[in-house]
């Protein structure tokens, strides 16, 4: 596993940088994350456990985040922000502040696959105060659409160090998570 795979699906692209390591990314159901594998939305309904070499006296930022809503081919709704975590002292994930709880993949039926992109920056300046970022339960689409990785990264001063992504189109799970998230989005 590299980060070509970043340069190749073009996500370079879409956020202006490519990451120089790969994160580690696993959950629940067993499955273990590999680059640009295809997985269902089942499979990625539950939290994953992240795991890299942190440096414990660093702060971190991990976002979780889908660059092709509602599709690849008209991305109108780019980006939809599907996790973020703030403040995380050294690779302590759970010790963070989650500003976006966690949801999983919910591509709309008929709209092919969704790149889900995982990526962890090193807060450039230790921790922060991340003023103007709503707190977003998984009950909540607030906030979600329309979001812009670019921004986050020049706004909070924050340096890409690590990503991850898969794949992923419309399964049964999608209505459920759909249905806790208000309803269909109107696209």
């Amino acid at each position: 596993m590299n980060v070509d795979e970043f340069h190749s699906s073009g996500l370079v692209d879409i956020f202006g940088v490519c990451p120089v390591d790969i994160l580690k990314v696993s959950y629940k159901s067993g499955i273990e994350l590999k680059i640009a594998s295809v997985l269902t939305p089942t499979q990625v309904k539950d939290q994953p456990i992240v795991q890299y070499n942190g440096d414990e006296n660093a702060f971190y930022t991990l976002l979780l985040t889908d660059v092709d809503a509602p599709s690849k081919m008209n991305p109108a709704m780019r980006e939809v922000r599907h996790w973020l975590v703030v403040n995380i002292p050294g690779s302590n994930v759970n010790d963070g502040e989650t500003k976006w709880s966690y949801i999983g993949s919910g591509p709309p039926k008929d709209t092919g696959l969704h790149r889900y992109v995982f990526l962890l920056f090193k807060q450039s300046d230790g921790k922060k105060i991340f003023d103007g970022l709503p707190t977003v339960p998984n009950t909540s689409r607030k906030g979600r659409l329309k979001t812009s990785t670019q921004e986050l990264m020049t706004k909070y001063n924050l340096e890409l160090i690590a990503g991850n992504f898969y794949e992923a189109e419309f399964d049964e799970y999608v209505p459920i998570l759909q249905q806790q998230l208000g309803g269909a989005p109107k696209i």
